[in-house]
């Protein structure tokens, strides 16, 4: 009697316990590295699908399970960004923050907005896409998607990264069929550019140093 007892206590606990898949308010990210797709799902089903931009080569982004464990509306990178002139044109586009810097010139971190940070130095951020993996090692998002994002997670809440990446050559495509489901949140403002690519994030040109 008492074994039984037992054991319908503990299928009803479980029966009333979060799925430890999903975070403290239910949702969770699936982050496709093969399709360049992100996903935010609400439990079991995807309210979200955005094209991403992953780690490029020699960057790759780490696959695994995680959880969110630093959200900040406007970060800036502390261990990448641009270095400028001083009339603020930019002489290295791609700078690393160790780089020298030419007299009169400085260093500018790498803007990082809505930052969802969930393994080490890799997160979620809005950013430019250029439709192949091109950061270092940060999951890019078009800006509208990244604020979504943001505002959805909650620290704790669980992302995983799978597939291989593909190469820089690879064509852009629609998200795949893996989780094909009809994106359920909405927005105030439907004016967007292109989401593969948004030009307010993208680099100018470096000059040549005089």
């Amino acid at each position: 009697m008492f074994t039984r007892w037992l054991v319908a206590f503990t299928l009803g606990v479980l029966a009333l316990t979060p799925s430890l898949a999903q975070g403290p308010n239910g949702y969770s990210v699936e982050i496709d590295l093969q399709e360049q797709v992100a996903y935010l799902l609400d439990g079991d089903e995807v309210v979200l699908t955005s094209p991403i931009s992953s780690g490029r080569q020699g960057h790759h982004t780490k696959r695994g399970t995680f959880k969110v464990i630093q959200k900040e509306r406007q970060h800036r990178s502390n261990l990448y960004g641009k270095i400028v002139d001083s009339r603020g044109r930019t002489i290295v586009a791609d700078a690393d923050s160790d780089m020298p810097v030419p007299r009169g010139a400085k260093f500018v971190a790498a803007p990082m907005p809505y930052f969802i940070r969930f393994n080490g130095a890799e997160g979620m951020h809005a950013g430019y896409l250029p439709g192949y993996p091109a950061s270092h090692g940060c999951v890019r998002l078009p800006e509208r998607n990244a604020i979504a994002f943001f505002n959805a997670l909650e620290i704790g809440s669980p992302v995983t990264v799978f597939g291989s990446t593909p190469s820089r050559g690879r064509s852009r495509q629609q998200p795949g069929d893996y989780r094909r489901g009809q994106q359920r949140l909405q927005y105030e403002d439907e004016e967007i550019i292109d989401p593969y690519y948004d030009e307010r994030f993208a680099e100018p040109p470096p000059i040549r140093w005089r």
